[in-house]
């Protein structure tokens, strides 16, 4: 019987932390989720291409590059951009780490294919850098982008 108490109660206090969640973190959330409608995300307000990337930097356009990838990843292949932030993902929302950032310029949040870019501009975007946006594909796509145009993009 005693066993039973122990699973029945064990049962009760897991089944109860498995369903929980933050609900205070959710209400925070919540403002800039239900903006997220069908018809804006068709839109696609917080991506940034690798094309339009080029054409900023072509145009001479005043913006960032977020590099969040790992020390290693950037070792092996780098921005060359002049208004690059390195700054690897774990270690991003520092506080330290967060006044480099502008809030005045247009900041691309750049990783491998765009996915962790994707994570890292949704948060960076909830704690107000509304001027933050994936770079979509990442510096995979840009680099097939630039193979495709390089000559076009790399004129002085």
């Amino acid at each position: 019987m005693r066993y039973a108490c122990m699973l029945v109660t064990f049962f009760i206090l897991f089944t109860g932390i498995s369903h929980g969640f933050d609900a205070d973190l959710a209400k925070k959330f919540d403002p800039m989720f239900s903006q997220m409608t069908p018809e804006v995300l068709a839109m696609r307000p917080c991506q940034i291409t690798s094309k339009q990337v080029l054409e900023m930097i072509k145009k001479k356009e005043d913006f960032v590059i977020l590099d969040i990838r790992t020390p290693a990843e950037v070792a092996l292949v780098a921005s060359a951009h002049k208004n690059t932030v390195v700054i690897p993902m774990n270690e991003l929302f520092k506080e330290a780490n967060l006044k480099k950032l502008p809030k005045d310029k247009k900041i691309a949040v750049l990783c491998h294919t765009g996915d962790r870019a994707a994570a890292a501009t949704i948060a960076l975007r909830a704690v107000g850098f509304a001027n933050a946006y994936q770079f979509k594909g990442g510096i995979a796509e840009l680099a097939k982008e630039v193979g495709r145009t390089a000559t076009e993009y790399v004129k002085d």
